[in-house]
């Protein structure tokens, strides 16, 4: 198969692991930036090129798409669906995971437990935001933030009331959750691959912070799920309608909470804390699904 990966750095681990694998798996693959990326717009025959090739002899496609490029990222993605080329990921499903607020209802309402998450808009509303959610201390995110940014921990009532008029100040979308004590600063991140959970790991804040993401100096260990863990992540995933996703939970009293669904997890600290080939498993996958998109044509 021909392989293409959406990825604005060839040199990430990620985009270099997921070459190796589809090469020694026999196929031939290829880095592309999306934002070379242009597209003929047509029922009659839809295109897309990258600088001057015409891109219609993929017969695969990698999403790994940054947060900060969903909106292009994902029109590209649309426009290799249209020509009915398999993708790993679909452009509604990342678009869905990408906005925190949309993605918390929707878990919410096909039964899966969360944090108890809170949003408004109108700064009078905030003494009602805060008790919604038990008080202090709690957890105010920004909706389209990602890796741990715009993330804050308030301490107490007031410490809350004024990060939250900070934030609705500069016309930030906030939600305020809150926060699990006895997650201790830690979380799972369940690694997803079609319905099963191929590798998870622990991931724990650095001394002092709160947010457990390794781009914020955490560090990562193996560790064993639930059976109620691994079922609640793969749940997750579908409800999400994405075959591939770093499912984040949190450990507290009342079971497994999901945090998050991710839709461009990275292979570093997946790979290198549970040792598996995440990269290989995620080709494998595409083998086995590829061909399915040409047969409903």
């Amino acid at each position: 198969m021909k392989i293409a990966i959406l990825s604005r750095d060839s040199t990430l681990y990620s985009s270099v692991r997921l070459m190796e694998a589809a090469v020694a798996r026999g196929h031939k693959a290829r880095v592309l930036d999306p934002t070379h990326c242009y597209m003929n717009i047509t029922d009659m025959k839809p295109s897309i090129h990258y600088q001057v090739e015409n891109l219609a002899e993929y017969d695969a496609v990698i999403p790994r798409i940054g947060a900060s490029l969903t909106f292009f990222g994902t029109a590209v993605l649309r426009q290799f669906e249209v020509m009915n080329t398999f993708v790993l990921n679909n452009s509604a499903a990342i678009t869905r995971s990408r906005d925190k607020l949309a993605s918390s209802q929707l878990l919410a309402r096909k039964g899966i437990d969360l944090p108890i998450t809170a949003f408004a808009h109108n700064p009078d509303n905030i003494d009602d935001l805060i008790s919604e959610v038990g008080g202090a201390p709690l957890v105010i995110k920004i909706v389209e933030g990602s890796q741990g940014i715009g993330v804050v921990l308030a301490e107490t009532d007031n410490a809350a009331r004024s990060v939250i008029q900070a934030f609705m100040g500069l016309n930030a979308n906030i939600m305020v959750q809150e926060f699990v004590k006895e997650a201790a600063g830690s979380d799972i991140r369940c690694f997803v691959i079609g319905d099963k959970v191929v590798a998870a790991m622990k991931r724990q804040g650095a001394e002092g912070e709160f947010r457990s993401n390794l781009h914020r100096g955490g560090s990562a260990s193996a560790v064993k799920l639930t059976p109620q863990e691994r079922a609640v992540a793969v749940r997750a995933a579908k409800v999400m309608g994405l075959n591939v996703c770093g499912v984040d939970l949190l450990r507290s009293n009342r079971g497994p909470l999901v945090m998050e669904v991710n839709s461009s997890p990275g292979l570093e600290g997946i790979e290198k804390t549970s040792g598996k080939d995440i990269a290989s498993l995620m080709i494998e996958f595409i083998e086995k699904n590829a061909n399915k998109t040409k047969s409903a044509v």
